[in-house]
């Protein structure tokens, strides 16, 4: 997300949330509630959009993939956190360059002690007149570039950035141990399901906010802090018309509410069939948009003392991308007493946090392959642990690719494109277009309904039939029209070949959706018309027949003999 948009983005942000973000949100956790099964299967509503769980299958494995790099920078830095001083807070490392400097005011001074007004402005010439001009009236750090340790700690140390994704550089061990550590904690902490998850998410989804409170009452104390309060929520209304921040707003949403996953619908088939999903939707959702921004809070006090510290503004304190947060925070705890302790606290807590959203794409991934495998081959006699284990293996292998000199420009790529806002915004479209238009959104709530014992609101019946489709269309041409080539931190572009291989990881789940619907109608047998109903009714489960009139039944679930169909609707 760019710095100079963040006052702006959160008016596209709030309108997502509520006419994208929650809707969405319910649609997703209802549907597994529903249908009892994962991110696939439960698109056994209407069989013939099966390829909406093939594409979350896609990109919960990219994101695994790539979002498991959070977690291991936070253990990296959670391992130096255990000196006096913290490494990144100070200069002199064999990783720190001769720019870098800890007391930004001292360096500007001792560099101006000779450039005085009176010996600056002693001379006629008009060159020598603007150069003391330039002295006074900006910041001597902007003219010397001097760095801040903690960026060089993140950019030269952590990061070992090469020159671009051309230069891959070496494999850094450190990292690959971190790497292995923090995918043996995961595999082990879901690797028995739902049931074990819950009771680890208990301890991490409430440590951090303990946390995040001690950071800001600390942060709010800093000079310089209330203007970057300002600055985080005023808003410059110019940027409305950019694309980036409509497409940063759908992307922060999504992502962080895991729509276009398939994990909510994995997470949701493991509810009561009569659990009260609808509120869950509303309280869970507004509790992570809560969170979301009460974080914001914390990251621009500590960004507005450092631009404060420097002399700059605040939009060049640090760039934007990935690793915000492993400058602005790592920051915050060195202003701190006991800053080791504070810092070991902290990135505990941010390994936990990603923990929590790793435990549910990983879950999402292993529901939708078990529902997949076929009951009664080698395949589907395999053992969760067993699958668990394949998937955490994989995922290893191709994160080699991020702990390299360059993998900072890999992770980037991933993160763009794999399961950024373009590839979230189709998936979200497609789902309310089947669920609204093809199933029936009127059915729908009403099956919702037999779930929660009374009907949602109309307003969740608008959204997923006209409103949230049109914004997701809107936001998509919005980007394609305005699209730019993807860069890091605004000074390297990648090159025309990192970009096709980013289309390509975007476009391996987008074309799931068509190519499936095309496969399906195309084995089918009968006129179209024939084939378009056989491929919409949906197959229920046995839990169903529970509610349904015994009319329905008869219309609705496949005919005994026609063992075909259902072995063509578990191979696809």
């Amino acid at each position: 997300m760019s710095m100079c948009v963040l006052g702006v983005f959160l008016i596209p942000y709030l309108l997502i949330v509520f006419i994208g973000g929650i809707p969405v949100f319910f649609l997703e956790i209802a549907l597994g509630q529903f249908m009892k099964q994962g991110g696939v299967s439960a698109w056994n509503i209407a069989p013939l959009f099966k390829g909406l769980g093939l594409a979350s299958m896609v990109i919960v494995f990219f994101c695994n993939t790539y979002y498991i790099m959070i977690l291991v920078w936070g253990l990296y830095f959670l391992f130096h956190s255990f000196t006096n001083p913290l490494p990144w807070a100070t200069c002199g490392h064999t990783w720190n360059t001769p720019n870098c400097t800890q007391d930004f005011r001292r360096s500007c001074h001792n560099r101006s002690a000779a450039a005085t007004p009176s010996n600056l402005l002693s001379s006629t010439s008009p060159l020598n007149l603007s150069s003391a001009q330039l002295l006074l009236n900006n910041s001597c750090i902007e003219a010397e570039g001097m760095r801040s340790p903690v960026i060089e700690f993140w950019e030269r140390k952590v990061l070992r950035l090469s020159g671009g994704l051309h230069e891959p550089g070496d494999i850094s061990y450190e990292m690959v141990l971190c790497l292995i550590a923090t995918w043996i904690i995961v595999y082990f902490c879901m690797w028995k399901g739902v049931k074990s998850t819950g009771k680890v998410v208990y301890f991490t989804a409430l440590f951090p906010y303990l946390v995040l409170v001690v950071l800001l009452a600390h942060g709010v104390t800093l000079p310089g802090a209330l203007d970057g309060i300002v600055y985080y929520l005023k808003p410059d209304w110019s940027k409305l018309g950019e694309a980036q921040v409509w497409i940063d707003a759908g992307t922060q949403i999504f992502f962080s509410y895991a729509i276009g996953l398939g994990a909510l619908t994995a997470l949701g088939s493991y509810n009561r069939f009569h659990n009260n999903c609808y509120q869950d939707a509303f309280v869970l959702a507004l509790i992570n948009s809560g969170t979301s921004f009460f974080a914001g809070f914390v990251v621009f006090s500590v960004l507005g003392f450092m631009a404060a510290e420097q002399g700059v503004d605040i939009s060049k304190v640090a760039e934007s991308g990935p690793g915000l947060a492993f400058i602005a925070y790592p920051k915050a705890v060195t202003l701190m007493p006991l800053a080791p302790l504070w810092a070991a606290l902290f990135f505990f807590m941010l390994l936990i946090l990603g923990l929590d959203s790793q435990f549910v794409g990983v879950e999402g991934l292993i529901t939708g392959i078990m529902d997949m495998l076929p009951p009664k081959s080698a395949l589907g006699s395999l053992r969760r642990e067993v699958v668990a284990a394949i998937c955490c293996v994989i995922c290893f292998l191709i994160d080699m690719s991020m702990v390299t000199e360059g993998g900072m420009y890999v992770f980037q790529l991933f993160d763009y494109y794999s399961a950024s806002g373009i590839t979230l915004l189709w998936q979200a479209f497609w789902e309310c277009v089947v669920i609204a238009w093809v199933y029936g959104a009127d059915r729908f709530m009403d099956d919702v309904a037999r779930m929660i014992g009374y009907q949602p609101l109309p307003y969740m019946k608008w959204c997923w039939s006209y409103i949230t489709p049109f914004v997701c269309v809107a936001v998509f041409l919005f980007h394609v029209v305005n699209y730019k080539p993807l860069t890091y931190n605004t000074v390297y572009t990648y090159p025309l070949w990192g970009e096709a291989l980013g289309w390509a990881l975007a476009l391996s789940s987008m074309l799931c959706i068509p190519l499936t619907i095309l496969y399906k109608l195309l084995r089918c047998k009968g006129s179209l018309r024939e084939r378009w109903q056989h491929l919409t009714t949906p197959v229920w489960g046995r839990h169903h027949l529970e509610y349904l009139a015994p009319e329905s039944e008869a219309k609705l679930l496949p005919p005994a003999g026609n063992k075909n169909t259902l072995l063509f609707e578990s191979v696809i």
